[in-house]
């Protein structure tokens, strides 16, 4: 008698950040851009904080969006 036995083994998932982050800005009549992520503020930021680090990053991404306004911006626990 033979008995197999199956293994399988879940993918990793990639690490993610402690924070996820949803940004969406627009330049009336020329274009939007909604961008979103995950990632782990240093210690003592604040949301003010993280929300100008991605808008400026944005902003090196895309520069013609440098002085595009921020339509919509949340920033969450990355958790359910």
């Amino acid at each position: 008698m033979t008995t197999q036995t199956q293994q399988t083994t879940t993918p990793t998932a990639p690490e993610q950040g402690t924070h996820h982050w949803i940004l969406t800005v627009d330049l009336p009549g020329r274009t939007s851009l909604t961008a979103n992520g995950t990632w782990t503020p240093p210690a003592g930021w604040t949301r003010s904080d993280v929300f100008n680090a991605i808008k400026q990053d944005m902003a090196q991404r895309h520069p013609e969006l440098a002085t595009a306004n921020v339509v919509f911006f949340s920033l969450e626990p990355n958790q359910l």
